[in-house]
């Protein structure tokens, strides 16, 4: 399961969709609407995405983390939307027989999602709205 959502995520819904009898191991990142920047107090965070383009790059990312590492279930998630400060923004769930391509597959696939996805974010914060750059779409 890879795709965008408006609705939260449900990361015990998640754990069981990834689950596999025959997995030893399922290694999740939860990324969270923290309640800072560098510089000032964040009160929520707007996120756009391209929808279409996101999901074909995930579909790419999910191909390549079961081309390089032996795993038995890839999700990723991302939210978008309007969220508030604790929220979960994205998850990956990864699951296989072993911890070390769990991991590995993991953090392949969040390290990408990052820097691949057109995925843009908007602060909230007590002066103002302000968007952060995120990837460039030719990138």
């Amino acid at each position: 399961m890879i795709l965008t959502t408006k609705d939260t995520i449900d990361q015990t819904k998640i754990f069981d969709q990834v689950k596999d009898d025959s997995c030893g191991a399922i290694v999740s990142f939860i990324g969270l609407v923290r309640d800072h920047n560098s510089k000032e107090k964040v009160e929520g965070i707007f996120y756009e995405a391209y929808d279409e383009m996101v999901e074909e790059i995930l579909k790419n990312i999910e191909k390549e983390v079961f081309n390089n590492w032996n795993i038995k279930k890839f999700i990723a998630v991302h939210r978008t939307g309007y969220l508030q400060v604790g929220e979960i923004s994205v998850m990956v769930a990864v699951s296989s027989e072993h911890r070390k391509e769990a991991f590995e597959a993991c953090s392949y696939g969040i390290e990408n999602i990052k820097k691949r996805c057109p995925i843009w974010k908007k602060e909230k914060t007590q002066f103002g709205n302000d968007w952060i750059e995120g990837v460039k779409i030719n990138e």
